[in-house]
C-alpha cells in the first residue's frame, strides 16, 4: 500500500500500541496536538491519555520517565520534538541508558525507543536544523537507526520495539511528507544496510535525508555515462561496513554523504573504516561531502548553500573521476 512517511510512523505505533500494553508513547505536544509533524494525530482519541502522554517541556525529565518505565517493564516510545533540543537529555542518554546493562552486570535491561526529527532544509535556523545523529553513533550501549524510506520507517520502529536495549530513530524531518509503498506484514532488519542502485564506477554511502539527494546525483551521473552504486546505512550503530566494502570492492572508489558537519562526522568514521579494512580495495582517496561548518543559516540560500545536494555530490565523484 501507499501512504507518507509520516503516515507508515503513525501506523507502527498504531499496530504497536494495540497489540502490546506495556507500550505507551510519550512527548511534547504527542497527544492532543497530535505532534510536532503531525505524526500521532488521533492516537490520543484512539488510546486514551495513559497510553499518549503529553509531558513538560523537559527533555531531561521525559527522557528520564521513560528509561524509569523501561526499567520497570514498560515499553515507551519517547518522542523528542528535535534533535538539537534531545542534547537537554545527554546526561540521562549517556549515564543512565547506555551503560544500565553494563553497570548492573547485565541484570537490567532498558527497552526504550527514541524517536526524533534531525536534519536541516526547512529554515528553521540554527536551534532546529542540524543533523546529530553522528553524535549519538559515537556511544556504546545504545542502537542508532537513520530510516530514509518510508518502508523503512514503519519497520525499523516496529522492530526496535522487540529491542533489549535502547534504539534511537532519527527521521529526517523533510521526509514527512515522502510517499512510498509498504508491505505492512514484510519484516524490515536494523542492523544491515541497502544498497539503493547498483553502480560499478563510484561508491556513494549515505543515511537518512541525503538518500534522496544521492539518488538524484546519481541519475544526474547517469545521463553521462557514470555508474554510481548508493549504499543506504541505514544503522549507524552498528555500522554495516561489510556491506559497504562489497560495493566498493566492485567500484574501487567511495564518497560518503552525511549532513552532520564534517570534523568529527559519521562520514569521517566511514571513511577511517574504509581505510582500516579496505585499503587495498581503493583507487582514490575516500571523498566526504558534509555540510558546511557553520550554524545552520535560515536563509533559504544559504541553507541550500549550506548542505550537502546533488550538485555537490556530482562534482566530487567527477573529481574521483
Amino acid at each position: 500500500m501507499t501512504m507518507t512517511y509520516r503516515e507508515a510512523i503513525r501506523s507502527a505505533l498504531r499496530d504497536a500500541l494495540a497489540s502490546d500494553s506495556r507500550v505507551f508513547l510519550m512527548g511534547e505536544d504527542v497527544g492532543r496536538y497530535g505532534g510536532a509533524f503531525a505524526v500521532s494525530m488521533g492516537l490520543l482519541e484512539e488510546f486514551g491519555p495513559d497510553r499518549i502522554r503529553d509531558t513538560p517541556l523537559s527533555e531531561s525529565a521525559f527522557v528520564g520517565a521513560g528509561i524509569g518505565a523501561a526499567l520497570g517493564g514498560l515499553r515507551p516510545i519517547v518522542e523528542v520534538m528535535t534533535v538539537n533540543f534531545s542534547l537537554l537529555a545527554l546526561d540521562q542518554i549517556v549515564n543512565n541508558a547506555a551503560t544500565l546493562r553494563y553497570m548492573s552486570g547485565g541484570q537490567f535491561s532498558v527497552p526504550l525507543v527514541v524517536r526524533m526529527a534531525t536534519g536541516g532544509g526547512r529554515q528553521l535556523a540554527a536551534q532546529h536544523a542540524h543533523s546529530l545523529e553522528g553524535w549519538y553513533a559515537h556511544i556504546p550501549g545504545i542502537r542508532v537507526l537513520a530510516p530514509a524510506t518510508v518502508a523503512d520507517a514503519r519497520g525499523m520502529l516496529l522492530a526496535a520495539l522487540h529491542e533489549p536495549d535502547p534504539v534511537f530513530l532519527f527521521e529526517h524531518a523533510t521526509l514527512y511528507p515522502l510517499e512510498g509503498e509498504v508491505e505492512p506484514e514484510a519484516p524490515v532488519p536494523i542492523d544491515g544496510a541497502a544498497v539503493r542502485r547498483q553502480g560499478s564506477d563510484v561508491t556513494a554511502i549515505t543515511y537518512g535525508g541525503s538518500l534522496a539527494k544521492t539518488l538524484e546525483a546519481a541519475e544526474r551521473l547517469g545521463a553521462d555515462g557514470v555508474s554510481l552504486e548508493v549504499v543506504d546505512l541505514r544503522s549507524l550503530r552498528p555500522l554495516d561496513l561489510d556491506t559497504v566494502l562489497g560495493s566498493v570492492r566492485k567500484t574501487h572508489r567511495a564518497v560518503v554523504v552525511d549532513e552532520g558537519w564534517r570534523t568529527g562526522s559519521l562520514a569521517a568514521e566511514v571513511s577511517a573504516q574504509l581505510m582500516e579494512r579496505g585499503f587495498d580495495l581503493l583507487d582514490w582517496p575516500v571523498q566526504r561531502v558534509c555540510s558546511a561548518e557553520v550554524p545552520m543559516p535560515y536563509a533559504k540560500h544559504l541553507e541550500d548553500a549550506a548542505l550537502p545536494g546533488a550538485e555537490r555530490i556530482v562534482a566530487a565523484v567527477r573529481e574521483m573521476l
